[in-house]
């Protein structure tokens, strides 16, 4: 029981890397809030889990969404020891100019600003109570960036940079944050990333990860583990690449 009596956040816990992490977290003695903007997904991963867990909509792009969220989780466990930044969307693969400006907003207000809004809610009582973790989910798109998705690996750039301000600047208060850089998934957003998706370019796309397949929810889910618990103590500021080779 490697997270016994710890209390997690998951962002975009309803499915995917976000779901497979809730899960995880929860197998190691975790009680976990599953966040979602799809309230009945996140309340339906938290019931397959069980007493420890709860599901919470929450639209992470809205600091009042955020705040009322979390002060659910509080009320119901006291703490918060744990944040995973999970949620996150793109816009389809296409040429830079073809993406709207409502698009891109859409994806910086996911992927980033909600990572600031997290913050404002989360590390006062992560300060409260002595320290925490706090796992923002960048992407190998913000460290070796394909083409047709500009703006979503610019987002991807900025968690990933922000990852390591953040934790320079929480150290003293003894929280930790790191990320991670998974390499794509089969996972929902995987059509978009791809732009379609067909047997070619799966195929495509597998032969530029030179251990020869794309990521799984346990993948990304065990490495979450691992910076959370204790073996992951003294680690802060750390991009882990979850990419089996690609961003060699």
């Amino acid at each position: 029981m490697r997270l016994k009596d710890k209390v997690a956040i998951v962002t975009g816990g309803a499915q995917g890397f976000g779901k497979g992490i809730a899960e995880t977290f929860a197998r190691e003695g975790c009680k976990v809030a599953v966040f979602d903007l799809n309230e009945d997904g996140a309340k339906e991963v938290a019931k397959g889990i069980g007493r420890k867990a709860m599901g919470v909509k929450c639209d992470v792009s809205k600091a009042k969404d955020v705040q009322r969220a979390v002060a659910k989780v509080v009320a119901r466990f006291g703490k918060v020891d744990i944040l995973i930044n999970n949620a996150g969307t793109s816009h389809r693969n296409q040429p830079m100019l073809d993406v709207d400006e409502a698009t891109f907003d859409r994806v910086f207000d996911v992927n980033v600003k909600s990572i600031f809004h997290f913050a404002h809610a989360v590390v006062p009582l992560m300060r409260g109570n002595g320290g925490g973790c706090i796992i923002n989910v960048g992407s190998t798109a913000g460290l070796r960036p394909r083409p047709g998705l500009t703006w979503y690996n610019a987002s991807k750039g900025a968690v990933n940079l922000m990852s390591k301000s953040m934790a320079v600047e929480l150290a003293p208060d003894k929280i930790r944050v790191c990320a991670l850089a998974p390499v794509a998934g089969d996972t929902p957003l995987l059509g978009t990333f791809m732009g379609e998706d067909t047997p070619e370019m799966r195929a495509k796309f597998i032969a530029s990860i030179p251990m020869g397949r794309l990521s799984t929810p346990k993948d990304i889910a065990d490495a979450a583990l691992f910076l959370a618990a204790d073996p992951g103590n003294f680690l802060t500021g750390v991009v882990l690449e979850v990419d089996g080779g690609r961003c060699i």
